[in-house]
């Protein structure tokens, strides 16, 4: 089975900087970008994003396919490709993903990672089998969640569907069955840029070893040291501010560096 390539570099690279992540969600060709998973607007071609933060030196990149499991089907490879061709940095992809043979040929087709979320609800199995298949570095498990009463609740199928799965056990339960990283996006604080669910976050890390993704809310710099410091979180991921110039990557690292937060140059 493929593996892979760049085991050693990622657990080293855990453990010593904190990971700046744009995220690309593709509808129809287009990156979009809404708040609270609704009300989606055109963000650019994903292809010509996905070169210029790779150019401006992101860590990594996260591409969404965010209507292939509502469509019912695979994430689009040729887009994948055209994107890995582009670039020279981490890439997952996302969307859709139901089999250890979609993992492969997404691979094969660049990705460097896969994360799944509704079809690891469907089919818990399935984690485990691409972990096994590929490695558990290869699996990021993405997890949707709002906060209800005083629980924070599992969505899937793009945000659209109630689980009645609680948040952390879940997450807890990922990383028995494989999963490499877990990127929690709090859909409560997607697009409102009011910083991220520092708390939340802050809670999984304490209950996992893996590392955690932080995702939804940021709109400041300074919501990237409260993420870090306070949340503990390995990594943040964020859309619209970097796809609407309002945080340039350079410029959020230099930040982060005179905050004293480990950032690669």
């Amino acid at each position: 089975m493929l593996q892979c390539c760049y085991v050693n570099f990622s657990i080293i690279h855990y453990m010593l900087t904190k990971r700046i992540i744009p995220c690309l969600d593709v509808k129809n060709g287009r990156t979009v970008k809404g708040v609270n998973f609704v009300n989606l607007i055109d963000a650019g071609d994903p292809v010509e994003l996905a070169q210029k933060y790779a150019d401006q030196g992101a860590d990594e990149l996260v591409f969404l396919d965010i209507s292939a499991t509502n469509e019912e089907r695979a994430t689009t490879l040729d887009l994948v490709k055209r994107v890995g061709e582009k670039i020279n940095i981490p890439y997952a992809v996302g969307g859709g993903i139901s089999s250890v043979d979609q993992v492969y040929k997404l691979l094969q087709h660049g990705a460097e990672k896969v994360s799944i979320n509704s079809s690891a609800v469907r089919n818990p199995e399935l984690v485990t089998e691409i972990s096994e298949a590929f490695g558990s570095q290869c699996l990021i498990v993405a997890v949707d969640a709002r906060k209800e009463e005083d629980k924070w609740m599992l969505y899937t199928h793009g945000g659209s569907k109630s689980t009645g799965i609680e948040l952390f056990g879940w997450a807890e339960k990922m990383e028995k069955l494989g999963a490499g990283e877990i990127l929690f996006t709090s859909m409560d604080h997607d697009g409102t840029k009011a910083g991220f669910a520092v708390k939340a976050l802050l809670e999984m890390n304490k209950r996992l070893s893996i590392p955690v993704i932080a995702s939804g809310g940021a709109g400041e710099k300074v919501h990237f040291k409260e993420v870090f410091e306070e949340g503990k979180a390995d990594a943040a991921l964020a859309a619209s501010i970097f796809h609407f110039g309002e945080i340039p990557v350079p410029e959020l690292k230099a930040y982060l560096k005179t905050e004293n937060i480990p950032v690669r140059a």
